[in-house]
């Protein structure tokens, strides 16, 4: 009885050995650990073939497979172009500038800007942003290989924001085009470009993610020269930034949807415009129609006049001019001897549609006109005193 006893307590000093040796080992490993001032673990056991085809299979997906086949069609864009400004050697005094506004001097400068822009053909044909070569008077176009080219522009159209160049180069990768007709809100978008100019760092394009928005926004961009037309712009949250203008916005399969134009930001200038998750694209089909013009003509000649001003229905003009509609833009003004006067359109007018599209708010109205060629007609269809009638409108040239 002793002696099993004694054996029964050797054993159990033996487990108990085993056991906090084992403690003492798991403490001290390198899998679990507060060696020195660690506070991480390392995971030292090699991979197998398997740990690497698990990291090939969620690594590697649709999106990092778009990025590499269209980033080296991204290029940086860097532009002398000449702006002219107004110099009064009397300051900003309202008196002074009245009473010495003889002395107001128009100077040029020239000024150096950055953007992006894509390559659509092998023989170089480049697309990017009016407002980012659209006057310039020198352009330099940088590939991901690093080599530079000296840039022509073959055609520019300022309403539409679209400028067209070419470098002299053969066999250069380059971007297809998709449609922009069939998006999906929620699908994946993926933005190319220069931000802030980190494209001259290294040659590559920097890469943003998101999804598609929205769709179909309408936005006027007044300014002088000329006034911008946005029409039918897609709306992302990836991530636009200053000089991302111009450049590529990819759908998952690598091809282009929309050309990355404008942003919303907080900034108070364009040098810390940076995204707040709110940009927009020109829709690709709406590039594809504007190069096929400028690659026939040259230009496009917007110099249009409709003759008519107009404003969105509110509750005063439905109470005094009994409109029983809340869509539409109310005529307010026409002008004498104007496109819309000799079409029969009079004050009061509630523009529905144009052409079949219909017309919710007065800058529908305005983005179709603005964004139309002189010779150019409309069907109007219009709310009359309760009745639907339609007229017909050919717009001519401002200039006269």
């Amino acid at each position: 009885m002793n002696r099993i006893s004694s054996k029964c307590f050797a054993n159990l000093s033996t487990i108990l050995l085993i056991f906090f040796t084992s403690l003492i080992n798991l403490s001290c490993s390198d899998d679990f650990a507060l060696q020195g001032k660690k506070v991480y673990t390392e995971n030292k056991i090699a991979g197998t073939q398997n740990n690497q085809n698990d990291i090939t299979f969620t690594r590697q997906n649709v999106i990092t497979k778009a990025i590499a086949n269209g980033r080296d069609a991204v290029v940086g864009i860097n532009v002398i172009e000449l702006q002219e400004f107004s110099y009064n050697p009397f300051g900003y005094d309202p008196f002074l500038n009245d009473l010495f506004r003889m002395f107001n001097q128009k100077m040029v400068k020239q000024v150096q800007s950055l953007g992006s822009g894509f390559i659509i053909s092998p023989d170089g044909y480049v697309v990017t942003n009016d407002h980012v070569a659209g006057n310039a008077k020198k352009i330099i176009v940088t590939l991901t290989d690093g080599r530079k080219f000296d840039a022509r522009i073959i055609g520019t159209d300022p309403v539409s924001d679209i400028t067209l160049i070419k470098i002299d180069a053969q066999n250069l990768p380059y971007l297809k085009f998709a449609s922009s007709n069939d998006l999906i809100v929620g699908e994946w978008a993926i933005a190319m470009g220069n931000p802030f100019g980190l494209f001259d760092i290294n040659s590559k394009p920097t890469v943003t993610v998101g999804v598609v928005s929205n769709l179909g926004i309408n936005m006027i961009n007044e300014g002088r020269p000329v006034t911008r037309v946005y029409k039918d712009m897609i709306q992302t949250d990836a991530a636009i930034s200053s000089g991302n203008s111009g450049g590529p916005l990819l759908n998952a399969y690598g091809d282009v949807i929309g050309m990355n134009t404008v942003i919303y930001s907080t900034a108070q200038s364009n040098q810390g415009a940076g995204s707040i998750g709110i940009g927009f694209a020109i829709p690709i089909d709406r590039v594809k129609q504007i190069i096929d013009e400028l690659i026939e003509n040259g230009k496009i000649d917007r110099a249009a006049f409709s003759g008519m001003d107009v404003d969105n229905i509110d509750e005063n003009y439905k109470r005094n001019y009994r409109i029983d509609t809340d869509f539409g833009a109310i005529v307010t003004r026409i002008f004498r001897r104007s496109p819309s006067e000799r079409a029969g359109i009079e004050p009061a007018d509630v523009i529905v549609a144009v052409n079949g599209k219909k017309i919710y708010h007065a800058n529908d109205l305005l983005v179709e006109i603005l964004d139309g060629r002189v010779g150019q007609k409309f069907n109007l269809e219009i709310i009359r005193n309760g009745e639907k009638i339609t007229k017909t409108i050919t717009l001519e040239n401002n200039r006269r």
